[in-house]
C-alpha cells in the first residue's frame, strides 16, 4: 500500500490538498492500494489557525502528535510512504525503514530562507522551519520535482553534502478534467456572479507577494480606455492595499472578486476569459497556466522559469517589469482571430500534462525503490 501524507487541514493549502486527492484517485484507478494520512486539528482549532496562539498549538498537532500516530499506522504495514508536499518532509523521520518519496512543488521558501530574493518573505521561525525541511529532504529516498526548474533548484540545494536522494522530474497533471466549454454553457454558470460581464481578463491565485497582484491591477489599468472590460480575481480576496490601488487606478468599478471558486466555476471562467494574466515572480510549476490552456484560454505570463517550461510555445511571455507589453498582448487577444490562434496552441500544449501519465511515472518511482505494489 502507498501511504500518502497530506496537509494539516487548518493550513488551507488548497493546491496541496488537491494534489494529494489527485494522487489517491489516480493510484486507486490504476489498481494500486493507497490511503491518506494527515495531521488532525486537535489543539490548533481552539484559537483559530490565523492567531498567534493557534499557530503554535497547530505545531503540536503537526510535529508532536501526528508523528506518533504516523509511526503507529506504519507499524501495520505499507509498501512506501509518499509525502505529497515537500513542506512536510520532516515526517520522513517516522517512516522507519520504509522507502520515502517526497513531491517537491518548489523550493521558493527554502531559497528565501537562505537569503535569495524571491518575493517570499520568511520570518525568523520560518527560516528555522525551512532549514529543517531542507535537512529532511536530504534524508529521503527520492525527491520528485514538478518541473525541471524545480529540479535544478533541488540539484543545487538538496543534492549536496553527503548521500543524495534520487531526483526525478514528473510534471503535474490536471487536478480536474478541465476542458473548453461551449460559450453558452460557460456563461450560464457565470451569470449568477455579482458584477460579472464580458469581456474580462482573469487572474487565478493568492495574495502572496510573488503572485504579483499589484502588477495585475496596473497592467489592466493600462488597457481600461481601450475597451469596456472587467478584471476578475479568482482565489483569495483582495487585501485593503490592493483595493485602494484599484481605486487609485480608477478601475475599482471593473474589478470582480470570486473567492474560493469551485472547479466548475473556474472551468467556466477559463472558457470565457479573453486571457489569463499571470505575471508571477516565482513558481514551482504554475497550475493555472495549463488549466487555462486546457479550456482554450490564452496565457500571458512572465518569462521566469518554469513558466516557459509549463506554457510551452502557447505562452505569451514578458519580463516581469514589462507591464506595457503585458497590456499590449491583452488587447491583442481581444481580436477574435488572434485569440483563436493562441487558444488552439494552448489546447495542444495542455495535452502534454496527462494525469494518467503522471500517476504511471510515480508508480515506477515506487517500484524502483523496491516497493511491491
Amino acid at each position: 500500500m502507498v501511504l500518502l501524507i497530506g496537509n494539516y487541514p487548518l493550513d488551507r493549502q488548497q493546491s496541496m490538498q488537491r494534489f494529494t486527492n489527485m494522487m489517491l484517485q489516480g493510484l486507486t484507478a490504476a489498481g494500486v492500494s493507497a490511503e491518506i494520512a494527515a495531521p488532525s486539528p486537535v489543539f490548533g482549532k481552539f484559537f483559530g489557525a490565523d492567531s498567534f496562539i493557534g499557530k503554535w498549538l497547530a505545531y503540536l498537532d503537526k510535529f508532536v502528535f501526528f508523528p506518533r500516530e504516523l509511526r503507529k499506522r506504519l507499524s501495520h504495514g505499507s509498501a512506501v510512504v509518499h509525502i505529497c508536499d515537500h513542506s512536510n518532509a520532516m515526517y520522513q523521520a517516522s517512516a522507519g525503514n520504509l522507502p520515502v518519496v517526497v513531491t517537491c512543488h518548489d523550493l521558493i521558501a527554502v531559497r528565501s530562507a537562505l537569503g535569495e530574493e524571491l518575493h517570499c518573505p520568511v520570518s525568523f521561525t520560518g527560516r528555522l522551519l525551512q532549514r529543517w525541511i531542507l535537512r529532511s529532504l536530504r534524508r529521503v529516498d527520492a525527491v520528485v520535482c514538478v518541473s525541471n526548474a524545480t529540479r535544478d533548484d533541488a540539484e543545487r540545494l538538496v543534492g549536496r553534502d553527503g548521500p543524495s536522494p534520487k531526483l526525478e522530474t514528473i510534471n503535474n497533471g490536471l487536478n480536474y478534467p478541465y476542458r473548453k466549454l461551449a460559450h453558452e454553457d460557460a456563461v450560464a454558470r457565470l451569470n449568477a456572479i455579482p458584477g460579472f460581464g464580458l469581456p474580462f481578463v482573469l487572474h487565478v491565485g493568492s495574495n502572496l507577494p510573488r503572485k504579483n497582484r499589484d502588477a495585475v491591477l496596473r497592467i489592466f489599468a493600462r488597457t481600461k480606455d481601450k475597451w469596456n472590460a472587467r478584471l476578475v480575481f479568482a482565489g483569495d480576496a483582495l487585501d485593503p492595499e490592493q483595493r485602494a490601488l484599484s481605486v487609485q487606478l480608477k478601475i475599482a468599478d471593473r474589478v470582480v472578486e470570486i473567492n474560493d471558486a469551485s472547479d466548475q466555476t473556474l472551468q467556466a471562467l477559463y472558457s470565457c476569459a479573453t486571457t489569463l494574466l499571470y505575471p508571477s515572480l516565482s513558481e514551482g510549476f504554475g497550475w493555472p497556466i495549463i488549466e487555462a490552456q486546457a479550456c482554450g484560454c490564452p496565457v500571458v505570463c512572465t518569462e521566469i522559469a518554469p513558466m516557459p517550461e509549463t506554457a510551452g510555445d502557447a505562452g505569451l511571455f514578458h519580463k516581469a517589469n514589462d507591464e506595457a507589453g503585458f497590456a499590449a498582448d491583452i488587447l491583442r487577444m481581444n481580436d477574435p482571430a488572434e485569440r483563436a490562434i493562441w487558444s488552439e496552441k494552448g489546447l495542444r500544449n495542455a495535452e502534454r500534462f496527462s494525469t494518467e501519465k503522471m500517476i504511471s511515472r510515480y508508480i515506477d518511482v515506487y517500484r524502483n525503490l523496491g516497493a511491491k505494489l
